[in-house]
């Protein structure tokens, strides 16, 4: 039987590198974000490639989440799948993968809107999905899962010890080969890697605990200290 993992990130939060790690495993397939054609499609938002990713994708939101639930690539026992939760705009949500085994990537506001503004510029509140990810957390614990939480910057400090608590976990077995990776872009990234994914295509493993906070101002103060309440309430449950 296959364990299928969804692990739930807002942007900007290594949730590419933890792609890299679970896709290193031989006995793990990966699935890049595959709501993001239907997002797009939907709503309109300006991303980009846009048009580029609508054209590449399956934009169907029941194709897709049946296809989540449905064949595993290569017949994998292990299944990692990326989701971004605030691209479930559609009629799918998380209490849509009751089987799944789910997951949550959180970062500090500070860090993930500085790092936004270089990609994207200026986030707004509903980019970042602090509020939909806390709600997602809420739901799977409410299901009487125990979802993992991991808190990039306490991650970053001690990748291996921390992944190997993931990886029990999620009930699977720790695997050392999940801290190194081979360079560059890899096939099951999304036709997006090109713009996104330029610092993850240089690595071959994760990178050191990260430094200070960076100091914002105006705008973007206030957008981290309303993202921030979300942050915290699931900073509690980090391993």
């Amino acid at each position: 039987m296959t364990t299928r993992i969804a692990m739930w990130s807002g942007p900007r939060n290594i949730s590419t590198t933890m792609m890299r790690s679970f896709g290193a495993r031989s006995d793990c397939a990966v699935s890049d974000e595959p709501f993001y054609g239907a997002f797009l499609k939907a709503t309109g938002e300006d991303h980009p490639m846009a048009a580029e990713v609508i054209a590449d994708m399956d934009c169907d939101w029941h194709s897709v989440a049946a296809a989540m639930r449905g064949a595993v690539p290569g017949g994998q026992p292990v299944w990692y799948q990326k989701h971004m939760p605030h691209h479930m705009e559609g009629p799918v949500s998380i209490a849509d993968f009751p089987d799944h085994k789910h997951a949550f990537l959180i970062r500090e506001p500070e860090r993930v809107i500085a790092s936004y503004g270089v990609k994207r510029g200026a986030a707004r509140f509903e980019d970042l999905g602090y509020q939909r990810l806390l709600t997602y957390f809420e739901w799977a614990r409410g299901q009487g899962f125990d979802p993992p939480v991991i808190d990039t910057s306490s991650f970053l400090a001690d990748p291996a010890s921390k992944l190997e608590v993931l990886c029990a976990r999620l009930g699977i077995t720790w695997d050392p080969t999940m801290l190194e990776w081979q360079l560059g872009i890899h096939p099951d990234d999304g036709i997006w890697a090109s713009h996104w994914y330029d610092q993850v295509a240089k690595s071959t493993g994760f990178g050191g605990a990260p430094g200070p906070l960076p100091e914002l101002h105006g705008e973007a103060a206030n957008l981290a200290e309303r993202c921030r309440p979300f942050y915290e309430a699931m900073r509690a449950y980090a391993i």
